[in-house]
């Protein structure tokens, strides 16, 4: 059965024109509907968006909210801790993410490899460096820099690493970012390598959200949102401000502002291989419309004339190299180059003149390929593509005026993640995985065209008998909508295979093939399939496949997962009784609308630090920063459709849903918890069956430690076995969790 043939799948006007034009009565905040297809009642709950009679668990520290969630916390660890698996879930996630087989990924710069490092012994983690030789060895002596862990000790904060950001060429001295917590504002203190010690009397910024960059050694650009002036309505910085030593932070001059509206202003500094160096700015007007500014020293900002929907990749051989999301016709008459495209000019001669000089083509995707990461070396700016989803790696030369390209070996038929790229440096790293084939780490030599094989993890889980294959799906209006499965071999077809099914779909986020210890020793040893759905609004095959799913065309990317989960069932794999979704962020918000939408598919549910509540969710922490995806509440039509899907307002207190699990955390200040904590409430109050967990602290992540990392998987494998795997239902047997063991 497709969307369409529900009650729920009606167009956006008719479900907003029933939402609004039948107030709820003072008695009852419900309104009475038929479904087509039978007589019974279905009861939407009516919520005004200006007088939520749940507005007090957005109070994100209050009292009366934090005394709920404490509540909330002990019923479910009740009963999933108290579930005899939980305890050895538990205990194998933990060995994985404190494993000292683990690859220590780093950045190589400054004759280093730099490494952020966290273990058993070290929570907080270790900020270390070792040189290039003694890195490719098997035991490699780091030299530690910072211990965050003593850091943490000695100021009593709950310090979370956030990165690094050094100067070059020295890269001596570095501004730290440290979050405490896990939140994303942030304080970001100067340190010096040499003397292992923060600068006495250094750069030193307050708690909030931003960034700062290097001009040089005595001046930074400084963009943060301390204060209503100097931010925009999405909690972000809207002016950057040029910090000289020596200053307070208050006499800094301001550089470039913008507006209110923006979703931020963030200053950034681009170096070429010659060390020249461009001071920038990205003014983010939406989140895909940008005004891009060139900041010069001696005189006022210049706006680079390229389109709003683009983004700046990197300064190569003078080349600043951009990417268009869409379609782009720089000279009326000219050349229209194709959304998607990877494009470059010459950076010296848009300073000289202003004007846009000659633009080229450095790649330009085919209909099933998409850019991943870009990065320049000393030699190539290298270049990851993605071809139904299965990543290459491309090198590009630029010379008197043209681009040409050498393909890079790499591991076929792999998900490849381009790391951190210097353009001093030949030397990059990259790293292969597949959902069977352990990560591992390569070093590529841009001047040689080499791939080398330095590090990898070994083998988590037991791949004996599991298979990977990838099917596709007709959604609702034909498009093909490709997924992976992951299962074993041998499983009858019979629609009895506990499965998990994965989905993102917004914010052009391409989820590719990866390789997950956590989820093969869990869950795939354990008996279950796993599935990854690439559906519309990611950036799977480029900027088109996003901007399908865009604002009121939202409903495609719904579509497009519901036509996988009916897929599954008819090719047998799994059935409504052993089927989970489960997706996090805007993910959650893809599985609070399964949850609504058609709930019979699924026998759990997963919401992860959620957006739920889409009336509001603009005025909610960084919410006004996502309107350009999801639309404008307030506008009559982008709100109603808004309105015909936003899960918290499209609960029927009849209805028959499946159990749904929703967590979320105290310190993510990008989605607030109130969106999760206000749907939870509004099921305990309709009787509805769920479970909610809320970190305490770890940011968007909902963990800020490995130890909390592996409570969180442990607690979602512990749900997902009882719902999906157990002969009964947690549920069915009067609400009891299965018994501890003695």
């Amino acid at each position: 059965m497709t969307l369409k043939k529900q009650f729920w799948a009606l167009s956006a006007g008719a479900l907003a024109l029933a939402a609004c034009s039948q107030p709820a009565s003072e008695e009852s905040d419900t309104v009475t509907t038929q479904t087509p297809e039978t007589t019974s009642e279905r009861q939407i709950v009516q919520i005004d968006p200006e007088n939520d009679p749940r507005v007090w668990l957005e109070e994100v520290e209050g009292e009366r909210a934090l005394e709920w969630v404490e509540g909330q916390n002990e019923r479910t660890f009740d009963r999933l801790r108290g579930d005899a698996r939980y305890q050895d879930l538990y205990d194998q996630a933990l060995a994985i993410y404190q494993s000292e087989d683990r690859i220590p990924y780093g950045a190589y710069y400054g004759g280093y490899v730099w490494n952020f490092w966290q273990d058993a012994d070290n929570t907080h983690g270790l900020w270390r460096r070792t040189s290039l030789a003694s890195y490719l060895s098997e035991a490699p002596e780091w030299d530690v820099i910072l211990d965050l862990d003593a850091l943490s000790e000695a100021e009593d904060r709950n310090w979370v690493w956030r990165g690094a950001n050094c100067l070059a060429p020295d890269y001596d001295r570095c501004m730290l970012t440290l979050s405490d917590g896990g939140s994303d504002a942030a304080v970001r203190r100067e340190f010096d390598v040499s003397d292992r010690a923060f600068v006495e009397g250094g750069f030193e910024t307050p708690n909030a959200k931003g960034g700062v960059s290097w001009v040089d050694e005595n001046t930074l650009l400084v963009g943060l949102a301390t204060s209503e002036e100097d931010s925009t309505d999405s909690g972000y910085p809207s002016v950057s401000y040029r910090w000289e030593r020596g200053t307070d932070l208050s006499e800094a001059t301001e550089v470039v502002r913008g507006d209110r509206e923006d979703v931020g202003l963030f200053a950034f500094r681009t170096e070429d291989s010659d060390g020249t160096v461009y001071m920038m700015a990205s003014e983010a007007d939406t989140f895909y419309d940008t005004t891009w500014w060139y900041l010069p020293l001696d005189s006022d900002p210049v706006a680079l004339p390229i389109p709003s929907k683009s983004d700046i990749q990197d300064l190569y051989q003078g080349e600043l190299v951009f990417t268009i999301n869409e379609e782009w016709t720089p000279v009326e008459g000219g050349e229209t180059y194709p959304q998607g495209a990877l494009l470059s000019f010459t950076m010296a001669d848009f300073v000289a003149s202003g004007e846009l000089p000659e633009v080229k083509t450095v790649y330009v995707p085919g209909a099933r390929e998409s850019i991943g990461g870009v990065g320049a070396t000393a030699s190539a700016l290298l270049v990851a593509i993605d071809e139904n989803v299965v990543g290459g790696l491309e090198a590009f030369h630029y010379e008197n005026g043209n681009w040409s390209s050498d393909t890079v070996p790499v591991p076929d038929n792999m998900t490849i993640g381009l790391g951190s790229t210097n353009s001093n440096e030949d030397i990059a790293f990259m790293n292969a995985e597949g959902f069977l084939t352990p990560d591992s780490l390569y070093m590529v030599n841009a001047a040689e065209l080499t791939v080398e094989q330095v590090k990898s993890i070994p083998d988590r889980f037991d791949t004996e008998g599991l298979i990977v294959e990838q099917h596709e799906a007709a959604s609702t209006d034909g498009t093909m909508i490709p997924y992976f499965v992951v299962r074993r071999e041998d499983v009858p077809m019979d629609g009895t295979t506990p499965t998990l099914l994965y989905a993102y779909g917004g914010f052009q986020v391409s989820i590719r093939p990866s390789y997950s210890g956590s989820r093969g020793q869990l869950w795939l040893e354990n008996g279950g399939a796993y599935v990854v759905a690439n559906i519309r609004g990611g950036g799977e095959f480029g900027p088109a496949w996003h901007q399908a799913g865009l604002k009121m065309d939202r409903q495609r990317i719904y579509d497009d997962l519901i036509s996988v989960a009916e897929d599954l069932h008819e090719r047998g794999l799994t059935s409504p009784r052993h089927l989970g979704v489960y997706g996090g962020s805007n993910g959650g918000l893809l599985t609070g609308v399964m949850y609504t939408q058609r709930p019979d598919l699924w026998n759990a549910v997963v919401s992860a630090v959620p957006l739920l509540d889409m009336l509001r969710f603009n005025q909610l922490l960084a919410g006004a920063s996502w309107m350009g995806e999801y639309g404008d509440p307030s506008d009559p039509d982008e709100g109603g459709f808004l309105r015909s899907i936003s899960p918290y307002h499209n609960v029927d207190a009849n209805g028959d849903y499946p159990e749904i699990y929703l967590y979320t955390s105290t310190k993510d200040d990008r989605v607030h918890p109130g969106h999760a904590r206000k749907f939870a409430h509004l099921l305990e109050e309709l009787g509805h069956d769920y479970l909610y967990y809320e970190n305490t602290a770890g940011g968007h992540s909902a963990a800020a430690n490995l130890e909390e990392t592996a409570r969180r998987d442990a607690l979602l494998y512990t749900f997902l076995m009882q719902k999906l795997m157990d002969d009964v239902d947690p549920l069915d047997a009067q609400g009891e969790a299965p018994a501890q063991e003695e």
